[in-house]
């Protein structure tokens, strides 16, 4: 998977910002392990709801709280979730793709099939489903989403290793004694993964809105964790009078999904086969 000139030329106004976007969150995410700039432990009731200010500069949250502080908390779950159910998702949805392309026949159509199935269900649905019957939580909404993203990543990697095997390079790869299993581990899946690196950025921005609409709604991630969505359901209340509440997590979702939405765009018109870009 070698990324040519011309192809770097498509992506880079989608690639840089998308990029830069995700990796501040995503610090942000880390850096919330180690330090926060204050303990969102120690309550300041009398401080509550206060407007933005140079000690605390998105304000301060019902219970005293540095709303920075709880922001960096919140990406921990948002972020975290997300990229669990995309780890999900691709753990057994690639394989299945794979499989389909390479094998054909009736395990192509039964794999296809069983996708379709999945698809008739959203994630959001899937989630209530699941929690009506174990109950709300983190670890169900990546399950839900997960199960979601099997067969998208099936489904998009089967269609790139289908224009893979159609190729005079596979052909050799035979000719030179290589069996399907080896074909596709060796030389099907490294050239079809941009393909599936771009889709897995898209899904990972679709998780985060997955994940902020489940903990709104109460579904998602539950206290004492802190997620920006479940931010945006204990600011509900507020947004008259304390609206910096609602627009500081309302806006890391934005940019997340916006980071990621980029990011997605630039991967695709990188790896895209009309950009120059070379089987190995």
């Amino acid at each position: 998977m070698i990324l040519s000139s011309q192809g770097w030329h498509r992506a880079k106004p989608y690639l840089i910002p998308g990029a830069v976007l995700v990796g501040l969150l995503a610090a942000l995410g880390l850096i919330s392990y180690v330090w926060l700039p204050y303990d969102v432990a120690n309550l300041d009731v009398a401080g509550k709801l206060q407007g933005p200010s140079w000690a605390h500069p998105f304000g301060t949250d019902q219970l005293g709280r540095d709303v920075v502080s709880v922001v960096m908390l919140g990406a921990r779950a948002s972020l975290g979730v997300a990229l669990s159910a995309v780890i999900l998702g691709l753990g057994l949805g690639v394989p299945l793709g794979l499989l389909a392309a390479a094998r054909g026949g009736w395990i192509d159509s039964a794999v296809m099939r069983l996708a379709d199935v999945v698809f008739a269900f959203p994630a959001v649905m899937t989630a209530i489903l699941i929690m009506a019957v174990s109950g709300p939580g983190a670890g169900n909404v990546i399950l839900a989403v997960g199960i979601f993203n099997i067969p998208v990543f099936a489904k998009v990697t089967r269609g790139a290793a289908l224009v893979q095997w159609r190729l005079a390079y596979v052909a050799a790869a035979r000719v030179a004694g290589k069996n399907t299993l080896a074909i596709s581990l060796e030389h099907i899946l490294p050239n079809a993964a941009g393909t599936i690196i771009a889709q897995a950025a898209v899904q990972f921005s679709m998780g985060i809105i997955a994940e902020a609409g489940l903990s709104y709604i109460g579904l998602g991630v539950q206290p004492p964790d802190q997620s920006w969505g479940r931010l945006l359901n204990e600011a509900q209340t507020l947004v008259a009078t304390a609206p910096h509440l609602v627009i500081f997590p309302g806006l890391a979702i934005l940019l997340a999904v916006l980071g990621f939405n980029l990011l997605g765009e630039g991967l695709h018109a990188a790896f895209d086969p009309r950009s120059g870009r070379r089987q190995i």
